[in-house]
């Protein structure tokens, strides 16, 4: 199995994606059924990081020039239209063509999404892929959130599919034998919410593929007692971000707070071990970035800001689910929902 990443996404790129690569390429052995790491992007620049960190290609590394690359701030699909040769694109291409099953990248997550429909389409019975990404809870159980920023506008239909995909991917990659779904809402009361996420709980509630545990509000999100958290993309988006800015700004008020005065700097040294775990804890390059589901193949975006450890870690979360079938197991369930 190969999996290709986008060198040339992300703000740290390339020196970052290459180092995540390397990594991935010594760690093999801890990544099921991957035998080799394909990087894609501009050969001049991938093969000076290579010398910078003294690495060769070979058995586990390899890679495929791409002559363009997509930055940040470009309409998605007018990018991947214009720019033909662009390394997301490519990885696609490899995907498409058999010779990986599973892409990375940390650049324009929009860019990913249109060139995973133009060049992959999607899984059979889908009707619009969704980004799932990894949220920590209380407990030591993570939660899946989807939609996090695919589809702005949505119907109750194709929140239940949300779903079943997002079940699936907590049974592939965090392990969850039968993951609890919750509907995001404003109540916990079945008639709460407005009239899409109503109908959308009176077609999960019927839907056999899941196990739905109702609507959750906003502050039970955290609490590690539903495993996957469905919504509309735009809903979510904001969820996502918010979570980041808040776990940003408690940070920063605690070191704030600790270095008011001597007495606190000394409990912040007591406490230094706590507070790294808690630091690991809330830490998003564990999760592996988001996986964008619906679509055949494995394609990961990673946040813009992704260091090697992310990549890294992305390309581990890829290798899961590319081991447990996550995508055929999408299609199977999809399928199975679909009125005969």
């Amino acid at each position: 199995m190969r999996i290709a990443v986008d060198i040339m996404g992300g703000d740290f790129a390339p020196a970052e994606t290459v180092k995540g690569c390397i990594e991935a390429s010594q760690r093999i052995r801890e990544l099921k059924g991957v035998t080799q790491i394909v990087m894609v992007g501009q050969e001049s620049l991938i093969r000076a990081e290579l010398d910078r960190n003294r690495t060769a290609l070979g058995e586990h590394l390899a890679l495929v020039h791409a002559s363009e690359a997509i930055e940040m701030g470009e309409a998605p699909a007018a990018a991947v239209r214009r720019k033909r040769d662009n390394s997301i694109s490519r990885c696609m291409d490899l995907i498409k063509a058999g010779e990986a099953r599973a892409m990375v990248s940390a650049g324009n997550s929009g860019a990913l999404s249109a060139a995973a429909l133009f060049k992959l389409g999607r899984i059979k019975g889908v009707e619009r892929p969704a980004i799932a990404c990894v949220l920590p809870t209380r407990s030591a159980r993570p939660m899946v959130l989807i939609d996090a920023g695919a589809n702005m506008d949505c119907d109750a239909g194709w929140l239940v599919q949300f779903a079943i995909m997002g079940s699936a991917y907590a049974k592939a990659v965090l392990r969850e034998q039968h993951p609890r779904v919750g509907l995001l809402s404003i109540g916990t009361e079945d008639g709460k919410g407005n009239e899409m996420t109503k109908q959308a709980f009176q077609l999960l509630h019927t839907c056999r593929q899941i196990n739905f545990r109702g609507n959750v509000e906003g502050h039970d999100l955290f609490k590690g007692e539903t495993d996957v958290i469905v919504c509309d993309g735009f809903v979510g988006n904001v969820v996502l971000k918010t979570t980041e800015s808040v776990a940003h700004a408690i940070g920063s008020w605690m070191k704030e707070e600790f270095f008011r005065h001597p007495v606190r700097m000394l409990g912040a040294i007591l406490l230094k071990g706590a507070l790294k775990a808690m630091k690991r804890r809330m830490d998003p390059e564990l999760y592996g970035g988001a996986v964008l589901l619906g679509v055949p193949g494995v394609c990961i975006v990673t946040h813009g800001a992704s260091s090697h450890r992310a990549i890294f870690n992305a390309i581990r979360v890829g290798a899961a689910a590319i081991a447990n079938d996550m995508s055929e197991i999408i299609a199977e369930q999809i399928n199975a929902c679909q009125p005969s």
